[in-house]
């Protein structure tokens, strides 16, 4: 369920107040597009089940390609409504972003705030300095998120009036900007059924894409990986993620069937 929540944080003041609301899905991402492009049909197919995703950028994505400063943000409101989800910005710089004390604390305090389930981040990054933070900071929050007593550290009055949150799982979807996978990733979603959802959140995104001129050569290839990584199932559409720790399921008979058994 879309609740239309689009909030500017400032990741030095991140008082918390008035943001209580619970999500079952946290998914932080570097920039306005990244989740969208790297899981936006997992994204879709979990608000489809009534799940609670909000989406948490850590900038604004300014300096954008092809747009005035405000219109990819905005953009980005309009992707997470085709999604279903909410969406959070952190006042990070664009290609700045550095894996800091600063910003762990920040994140960790909306973790703490929005207590999320499960987490994707990003992760194998090398091509993207601001992708390649994200992966080390996103892991340091949730490690952060579950330790109390933060009012006897120096510096971490940031969580201090917060409680302990606990994620039960930390994944992470495949950057398309970098090497395919292949084979090596822990589980694929089929999003076959709302791939056009994923489509029509990538399509705002006219200040990074050329949406108006009716094909994006990067468009067109991350739209290509999706395709062969649900050909390894025999879908039309899958995405690709890995895991931070193995996972554990209550019986083997949870898996889909596969092509080749």
């Amino acid at each position: 369920m879309f609740t239309g929540n689009w909030y500017y944080f400032d990741s030095i003041n991140l008082s918390g107040k008035g943001r209580t609301v619970s999500y079952d899905v946290m998914v932080i991402s570097a920039h306005p597009d990244d989740a969208e492009v790297q899981m936006g049909g997992t994204i879709a197919l979990l608000t489809k089940q009534d799940k609670r995703v909000v989406l948490v950028d850590l900038c604004d994505g300014e300096p954008s390609d092809f747009a005035a400063p405000g219109v990819r943000a905005e953009q980005a409101r309009r992707a997470a409504a085709h999604l279903g989800a909410d969406r959070l910005f952190l006042n990070a710089q664009d290609r700045l972003i550095t894996d800091t004390i600063h910003l762990r604390l920040a994140v960790a305090r909306l973790i703490r705030i929005h207590r999320p389930a499960i987490v994707f981040a990003t992760t194998d990054a090398c091509v993207h300095p601001d992708h390649a933070a994200v992966g080390s900071l996103v892991s340091a929050a949730v490690f952060y998120a579950r330790l109390d007593h933060w009012d006897r550290v120096p510096g971490g009055e940031a969580l201090g009036d917060t409680r302990p949150w606990a994620v039960e799982r930390l994944f992470y979807p495949h950057c398309k900007m970098e090497p395919p996978w292949g084979r090596d990733f822990a589980f694929a979603v089929d999003v076959s059924s709302v791939y056009d959802r994923k489509r029509a959140a990538l399509a705002e995104y006219g200040s990074i894409f050329r949406i108006e001129e009716g094909h994006d050569r990067l468009l067109t290839l991350y739209e290509a990986e999706d395709a062969y990584v649900g050909r390894l199932f025999g879908v039309a559409y899958a995405e690709a993620f890995k895991s931070q720790s193995p996972l554990l399921v209550h019986s083997p008979t949870v898996f889909l069937p596969a092509l080749h058994g």
